[in-house]
């Protein structure tokens, strides 16, 4: 049986067995997170954006590359060399930032730098970064960047270990608040 449809496995009487849920179907309505004092339903808390934090800071998975991995292959560097932060022209435009330029996205936590990439079908609220960044390439003499460095092009030191989703448990990725600037120092560097 394939894995999309495990669901449909039969039980000793012939029925399909359904979801690990206490109905047995997909819930969108959770009796077990309302006992619990929770939302029965999915909510989407908006990120409290803060003074000097305007923005809306989010994560995509590039698909070229495999999570934080395969940078050192220079058949995929060459096709993306450096990390990236997609923002909206406006949002760029009011920072005097210009696609391609070298910026620094700020959150209280920390602090990370990536190439401008202009999207329109952005929000002009939001800015996207990406994870994985500090591996060099070699045979195109892109060094190695330090994880931990605070100028550098680590994503995770901008996510805050502190702040969690209070079901899963786990930091928030996809919605910290931020400040993104332009990069005074033009630092085409090599990573």
């Amino acid at each position: 049986m394939t894995t999309h449809s495990k669901h449909a496995v039969l039980d000793g009487q012939g029925n399909p067995r359904g979801f690990q849920t206490p109905s047995r179907k997909v819930e969108f309505w959770s009796e077990t997170f309302l006992d619990r004092g929770y939302s029965a339903l999915p909510d989407v808390l908006e990120a409290a954006r803060a003074d000097g934090f305007p923005l809306i800071l989010t994560c995509a998975k590039p698909s070229l590359f495999c999570q934080s991995q395969h940078r050192a292959l220079a058949s995929l560097r060459k096709r993306a060399p450096y990390p990236e932060i997609e923002l909206h022209p406006a949002t760029a435009a009011a920072r005097g930032i210009q696609n391609g330029d070298w910026v620094e996205v700020r959150t209280s936590t920390g602090a990370m730098r990536a190439k401008a990439c202009f999207s329109e079908t952005l929000d002009p609220r939001v800015v996207v970064g990406e994870h994985g960044w500090w591996q060099g390439c070699d045979e195109l003499g892109a060094v190695d960047s330090d994880p931990f460095d605070p100028n550098g092009t680590n994503f995770n030191l901008t996510v805050s270990a502190v702040i969690r989703d209070p079901i899963s448990g786990t930091p928030s990725h996809r919605s910290n608040v931020c400040e993104i600037e332009l990069v005074r120092a033009s630092r085409d560097r090599a990573l």
